[in-house]
């Protein structure tokens, strides 16, 4: 499997995973998603907007990369946060309705690269204001890590809840080789 079929996996695994992670939180109370729970960005909410805020940086960052994708042209539409903790949405459906647009970007993003690119590096500031050079494709792989990773911990905010999340694991979606 090509790096860059690697890639379009986790795309569409992120997909489902932030479909059934909405499906999972959507029937929960405003107060619930609001409450404090002790998790590093402490509710269910802040730590949802924390993964978009890391994929809109993330994408336009990536935006700035010399083969000018055309699918991240419309990461203009996306608020750029000042901070990792802000909070985009504290609605869930107007949330999941961005998150989905964001999610089909992402998707289209990952089957647009060329393999060559994937190798390349990518230039780009961080919040601190320090100057990065690294390789593109690792830090299209971290974006996908840091959704795995936050996601987590909301599953487990949610279990909390007795809300049973379901399947999290990939190999649901690794083709079967038979």
């Amino acid at each position: 499997m090509s790096e860059k079929s690697q890639l379009i996996l986790m795309a569409e695994y992120n997909q489902l995973m932030n479909q059934r992670l909405f499906e999972a939180s959507a029937n929960l109370s405003e107060t619930t998603l609001n409450e404090d729970k002790g998790a590093f960005f402490r509710s269910i909410i802040k730590t949802l907007n924390h993964i978009m805020i890391g994929d809109i940086l993330w994408l336009k960052r990536f935006s700035l990369h010399p083969r000018d994708y055309k699918s991240l042209k419309n990461m203009d539409g996306f608020t750029q946060a000042e901070t990792l903790d802000q909070i985009l949405f504290d609605d869930m459906s107007d949330f999941y309705k961005e998150r989905k647009r964001l999610d089909g970007i992402i998707i289209e993003f990952c089957n647009e690269l060329k393999e060559e690119d994937i190798k390349n590096t990518l230039s780009y500031i961080n919040f601190k204001k320090e100057t990065h050079c690294k390789r593109f494709g690792s830090l299209i792989l971290h974006v996908f890590l840091h959704q795995i990773h936050h996601r987590g911990q909301v599953t487990t905010l949610l279990s909390q809840e007795n809300i049973d999340f379901g399947e999290t694991d990939l190999p649901e979606m690794v083709p079967d080789e038979n």
